[in-house]
């Protein structure tokens, strides 16, 4: 399961700067981690995680697998991009089909880069952000409404779906997206369906300048609020910084980020929301071969997380044999935490915890 995250935002407020950061530093780290770049939009960037490299030493594994986030960056949006303004919305398709998407606002002044509304505001411009989103779920919704009346035509049963597509067009037209929705109900799940975009799970991304990373400015503070009142992740860091950051060597990199305050990396910090957006946790499993981190839904039991590495182990699972990372850490071995009595079997009903150690007994 690999998420991935659709970049949004103005012309001019950093996007591409970030996006560009984000893959040279997967790039960078390309010898430890698999990295690939699509297309010229598009770039498969690890998720951090410092765990795989201590079991992987522990282990002696020959490679390490982290869990990955995939980001699309896409044109910027103007007012009036809908309607034809600047190069048109067609290019919210292309993060159509995303799991969650990344807002970019910026949050700093700066005379020699022009901003397309005059001056930034954070409110201002997710307003605008927001809106051209919405107006192109409702275009969507226009186009699959009469397909469903259709299909309630043919079928009756199908009702209750129609019915949630007119609730989802009438709360666009009043402004409220459709993650707007409870996250159980027949309203999110037609407008994932349909893939609306603001049914998506969404993140804002407040790119300031070096002075602000320390000490965030008052833009950052109205796009915190913003985020706080839809319940949505915000990240804050410097597209500048990282972008410079990407170019180093690790050490080098870390030493420039403590220097300024920030001891992590903006661009590491956006992975881990992105990933954390739909509520991802994290299993592992380590051996020789490999030591390897894999995401799943929180709440996922013991054989469908079996599942995610391959469906023969799922049919043919008998138990999971799990370590606690701590344990594993603090004893040195697998064969210290079994002799200790702390290695558990776990049967079907159990419920995958972060960070367990796994390996699973199966039938062929």
């Amino acid at each position: 399961m690999s998420l991935s995250c659709g970049i949004v935002g103005l012309p001019n407020v950093g996007k591409s700067t970030i996006f560009n950061a984000l893959t040279r530093s997967a790039a960078a780290a390309a010898a430890n981690y698999p990295f690939c770049t699509i297309d010229p939009n598009v770039g498969v960037v690890p998720v951090p995680d410092e765990r795989l490299d201590v079991l992987a030493r522990l282990f002696r594994s020959q490679k390490i697998v982290p869990a990955t986030t995939e980001f699309i960056d896409i044109a910027g949006l103007v007012r009036g991009a809908s309607k034809g303004e600047g190069l048109g919305n067609a290019f919210l398709s292309h993060i159509r089909n995303t799991d969650a998407v990344a807002m970019v606002v910026r949050c700093f002044e700066d005379d020699d880069v022009i901003h397309v509304e005059g001056t930034p505001d954070p409110a201002r411009d997710v307003e605008i952000i927001a809106l051209e989103m919405a107006l192109a779920d409702l275009a969507t919704l226009e186009r699959h409404l009469p397909k469903l009346e259709r299909m309630v035509r043919a079928d009756p049963k199908l009702a209750p779906r129609l019915d949630a597509a007119k609730r989802l067009q009438e709360a666009l037209e009043q402004g409220l997206p459709a993650r707007h929705f409870p996250a159980a109900s027949l309203d999110v799940e037609v407008a994932r369906e349909i893939g609306l975009l603001t049914a998506k799970p969404l993140m804002y991304v407040a790119n300031v300048d070096e002075t602000q990373l320390a000490a965030p400015g008052p833009m950052v503070d109205v796009l915190r609020a913003i985020a706080d009142r839809e319940g949505s992740k915000m990240v804050v860091l410097s597209g500048k910084i990282e972008s410079e950051l990407a170019g180093l060597p690790p050490e080098e990199a870390q030493a420039f980020l403590d220097e300024l305050g920030a001891h992590e990396s903006g661009l590491d910090r956006m992975a881990v929301a992105a990933y954390d957006l739909l509520g991802l946790t994290t299993f592992l499993t380590a051996g020789e071969k490999e030591t390897r981190a894999w995401p799943i839904h929180k709440g996922t039991k013991a054989p469908q997380a079996a599942g995610v590495i391959h469906s023969d182990i799922e049919r043919g699972f008998i138990r999971a044999e799990i370590a606690s990372y701590d344990d594993l850490v603090r004893l040195g071995s697998l064969e210290a935490v079994r002799a200790a009595g702390l290695l558990r079997s776990e049967g079907k009903d159990y419920v995958m915890q972060e960070g367990d150690v796994v390996t699973f007994r199966f039938n062929v």
